[in-house]
């Protein structure tokens, strides 16, 4: 029987400014998916990569007074760079701007659009954010600014490349409504399905060559236009499987793959659960089978953006409280929905909150082990005390399984702190250094705590890949010093 097949992705960030920790947060969190299907078995692909054909990073570049192609490389590199800071696992890492993949796989995806018939030429004018690289509405403004980025649209008139967007209502609607295509959590999926059911515009998938000042990919038969940065972008999760030169790497992962998902921010709902959808409908190739959607991060209740995530650089807090501690964070105490306010001191509470709980579980089983059986348990059934235990170690893989399969990181992550609880309650309650040397209670009892220690570095690899190496290297070596040091504790800022 083969295996199932599982690819994952991160959106594509544009590069006008360094990461911040809500970009982070989207990798953690898919990441997550990733290492857990891995875990379970599973063939898994995982790819992210940089957005770098967008008029903001032009503008960006200006700004810094930099050619463009020298800016985008040097801001791309900080992207790659997470990887080793936040232990991430990706395959693949695409950039737009010079993977010899993208362009190729982008213009067999406009060819394909065109010859449904589903591309035409036509003069617009109208209001475009930058920031969202799309034309806005009147009635999408806010006291005249974007919604989402605070600041008043460009009246731009030039003459474009249309997607006939609205020939796909009735296929969407069904995409969705059927759970062919599942968004979560739900009240997102209710979003999108308000948006597509109140009625679908064409939308523009070019830009002009002069005020794009030639950055992006040429329009097949068009000079004098480069393709819009969404139609461009979004195509990266194919292009990056080979899909312009139709290779297997295409068929394995996006034709042949069982679940097809997206992570993504909220903000870029509408382009990646009704654009891109209705993009590959119009080529006649496969949805996505999942759009999983999280909320923002703010810091003193303001949305991060690039211009405002200096203070909370990943990198210097991953340096600052490890990595460990970051992750945690990002799965203990960010929800599935709403908006969380980032505070450095709910970090340094994290970094303590596995060093007093994993960390001292993990010390103590082992000094037990050392002192009173260093010759070896013979396994023994635990104490009638450890029935909580036991129950909560029959139902953590199945509880983690059900959370990540609707997204829900949190509730994975509380299900694994579950058996952390109940294993410490167990230590206290039944106080095992006070136990006779040779009392066959004792080997019960540090039976099912090597058990629990075992399980709980298992099933913490998806979230905490290196915490969980060193927890197993401690437990095989019954190692006390490897113990003591397996976390480190955080003073509070």
């Amino acid at each position: 029987m083969s295996k199932r097949r599982f690819y994952v992705t991160t959106a594509i960030p544009y590069v006008n400014g360094d990461p911040h920790l809500g970009f982070a947060l989207e990798l953690v969190q898919a990441d997550v998916l990733a290492r857990h299907r891995r875990l379970r078995g599973e063939d898994v692909r995982f790819l992210s990569g940089t957005d770098d054909n967008s008029l903001k990073n032009v503008e960006a570049a200006d700004a810094a007074g930099l050619p463009v192609d020298e800016y985008v490389r040097e801001r791309a590199q900080r992207f790659a760079a997470l990887q080793g800071v936040l232990s991430l696992s990706y395959d693949d890492f695409i950039r737009t701007s010079v993977d010899p993949r993208h362009a190729p796989g982008v213009e067999r995806l406009w060819r394909a659009c065109a010859a449904a018939g589903d591309l035409y030429e036509r003069d617009y004018e109208g209001l475009y954010c930058t920031g969202c690289e799309a034309f806005l509405a009147p009635g999408e403004l806010v006291d005249g600014l974007c919604p989402e980025h605070g600041e008043p649209p460009e009246r731009v008139a030039e003459r474009n490349w249309f997607f006939r967007l609205s020939r796909y209502r009735d296929e969407l609607l069904a995409e969705i409504e059927s759970g062919r295509l599942r968004i979560t959590p739900e009240h997102r999926r209710n979003e999108v399905l308000s948006f597509v059911r109140g009625g679908l515009a064409d939308f523009s998938v070019s830009r002009s060559r002069e005020r794009a000042r030639g950055w992006g990919i040429p329009v097949p038969g068009d000079p004098t236009q480069v393709v819009y940065v969404w139609f461009d972008a979004l195509g990266n999760y194919v292009t990056a499987l080979d899909y312009g030169s139709g290779g297997a790497r295409y068929r394995t992962w996006w034709e042949g793959a069982d679940e097809r998902v997206h992570v993504i921010g909220k903000g870029i709902i509408r382009f990646h659960a009704v654009y891109w959808p209705a993009i590959l409908l119009s080529a006649r190739e496969p949805l996505p089978t999942a759009i999983a959607v999280h909320d923002y991060l703010t810091v003193d209740g303001r949305r991060l953006s690039k211009s405002v995530g200096g203070n909370v650089d990943p990198a210097t807090l991953a340096a600052r409280y490890g990595a460990d501690a970051l992750r945690w964070w990002f799965v203990r105490d960010v929800p599935r929905s709403g908006d969380v306010d980032f505070r450095e001191e709910l970090l340094a509470a994290k970094a303590n909150e596995l060093a007093d709980g994993v960390g001292n579980l993990v010390n103590r089983t082992i000094a037990l082990v050392r002192r009173f059986r260093p010759d070896g348990i013979s396994p023994t059934a635990p104490p009638e005390e450890a029935d909580a235990l036991v129950r909560a170690l029959a139902q953590v893989s199945g509880a983690i399984d059900d959370a990540l399969g609707e997204t829900d990181h949190r509730a994975a992550a509380d299900a694994l702190w579950e058996v952390v609880t109940e294993a410490n309650r167990f230590v206290s309650s039944t106080r095992p250094w006070e136990e006779p040397v040779n009392d066959e209670r004792l080997d019960g009892i540090l039976t099912v705590l090597l058990e629990a220690c075992d399980r709980i570095a298992h099933e913490l690899h998806p979230f905490l890949p290196d915490a969980a190496a060193r927890i197993e290297l401690a437990l095989e070596r019954r190692d006390p010093a490897l113990g003591r040091s397996l976390f480190r504790k955080a003073t509070r800022p």
